[in-house]
């Protein structure tokens, strides 16, 4: 058996650090490893101990691009210990969060990350000379997004103005008013960007998928939900433990998921499509329509289209809401500690964000278990992977590569967050 390696040192539009291994035995795939070599980073350990509503903040700092999946969360998890429900302004607000926060992650992974893969560039510095406008209108359309998280998180990068109960300040009604001129403008390019990646070249490529998400029949999920998934899950958040196991894999400082019968699973815009597709906004459906995606969409290379169709869900519902916003009474409910177990789960741009924490009478975090997204569609790029390749092994190395990188960066995966990728070893017999 002769061995190929390639080794490739730094492979930018991915956050964190980890490699893939492929090992072929003649034309056969014999093994491929998503390996996460990201050093642990212990939040759950260094949340036990402290305040209930620390918590909140601490998580937060687990990611810069969706610190308000944390945050949110977080908050979910100690008022369902404390046994608070929170006032609609607030849910209203809480809502409106979420909304700048996928604009400003979607538009993020969508023009940056991945589209320099479908049109063959290395970065989107170099797609920028050849594509100016578009750029300039993507980068306009991601700050958006950050003026909305800066409006009612105290700013754009992990927010201060969140608290378990509510905000410590509400914004009043002339700051949102101020932002809906530019959310206007963002509507009709949020539509642009469907028809620009609907017309994207994709390889032919689908993959029969149990799609996860949120789903509480009422709205689009940002913030609420039981889970359920596309072969029969549907449980309250509280049983997520139940029906999603985590497992440590040697070759994965992340803990891999499975379900209950040791399947794999799928999380994230494609997810959410799948099981609330309904909830969308009529703008939203439309575009979906326009750019010819039906009820479930299988190919992950088409994630794109679907990530920009929630990007025009997201803007179509931010004016929907600041339309709707009356100054609340109060901008946080009281919340008192006790003993008990909470739970909370919201949908980053990426997929759910789980939260679990056990608490005691004084409010000291005992237990906390949190698990990020890419840390349960790991297992899901695997079977990708395997799939995709056993077709092309004969493809050179470089192009093969390539390719991989491109089918991982479907998920926008964040490493960092569940334990850059960085290295690839290719072993031929």
């Amino acid at each position: 058996m002769t061995t190929r390696t390639i080794d490739v040192d730094y492979i930018a539009r991915v956050e964190g650090e980890g490699a893939l291994y492929i090992r072929f035995d003649g034309d056969r795939v014999d093994d491929v490893q998503l390996r996460i070599f990201e050093p642990p980073r212990f939040f759950e350990a260094l949340l036990r101990g402290r305040a209930f509503t620390e918590a909140p903040d601490i998580t937060a700092r687990i990611c810069g691009i969706c610190p308000v999946a944390y945050l949110m969360s977080a908050c979910h998890a100690m008022e369902m210990a404390c046994g608070v429900t929170i006032d609609p302004e607030i849910r209203a607000l809480r809502r409106l969060l979420y909304c700048g926060e996928w604009i400003e992650s979607h538009v993020l992974h969508i023009y940056m990350l991945h589209a320099p893969d479908f049109l063959g560039y290395p970065d989107a510095i170099s797609m920028a000379k050849d594509y100016p406008e578009t750029v300039r209108n993507a980068l306009r359309l991601k700050k958006i997004g950050n003026q909305l998280m800066t409006v009612l998180g105290g700013r754009e990068i992990h927010p201060i103005n969140v608290r378990v109960g509510g905000f410590y300040k509400a914004p009043s009604r002339q700051a949102l008013d101020a932002l809906v001129p530019e959310l206007e403008w963002a509507r009709d390019q949020a539509r642009e960007t469907v028809r620009l990646v609907a017309g994207l070249p994709f390889p032919d490529f689908e993959q029969d998928y149990e799609f996860v998400a949120l789903r509480q029949g009422a709205e689009y999920p940002f913030n609420e939900g039981g889970l359920a998934s596309t072969r029969g899950i549907d449980v309250p958040i509280s049983e997520y433990d139940d029906v999603l196991h985590e497992q440590h894999l040697a070759h994965s400082t992340s803990l891999h998921t499975r379900t209950a019968g040791g399947g794999v699973v799928h999380m994230g815009p494609m997810a959410r499509y799948a099981l609330n597709r309904e909830l969308l906004g009529p703008g939203a459906l439309a575009a979906a329509e326009e750019a010819g995606l039906g009820a479930m969409e299988r190919n992950p290379f088409r994630s794109i289209i679907v990530r920009a169709v929630e990007v025009v869900f997201a803007v179509e519902e931010a004016l929907r809401l600041i339309g709707e916003y009356r100054e609340p009474d109060r901008p946080a409910v009281p919340v008192e500690p006790r003993a008990g177990t909470g739970y909370g789960a919201t949908e980053a741009p990426r997929g759910i964000c789980y939260h679990r924490y056990t608490i005691d009478d004084d409010g000291l975090i005992q237990d906390a278990k949190i698990v990020a997204p890419t840390s349960v569609n790991q297992g899901m790029i695997e079977s990708d992977l395997r799939a995709f390749v056993a077709p092309r092994v004969d493809m050179a190395d470089d192009a093969l590569r390539a390719d991989c990188e491109q089918l991982i960066r479907n998920y926008d995966p964040c490493i960092s967050c569940s334990a850059h990728f960085l290295k690839l070893e290719v072993e031929r017999g």
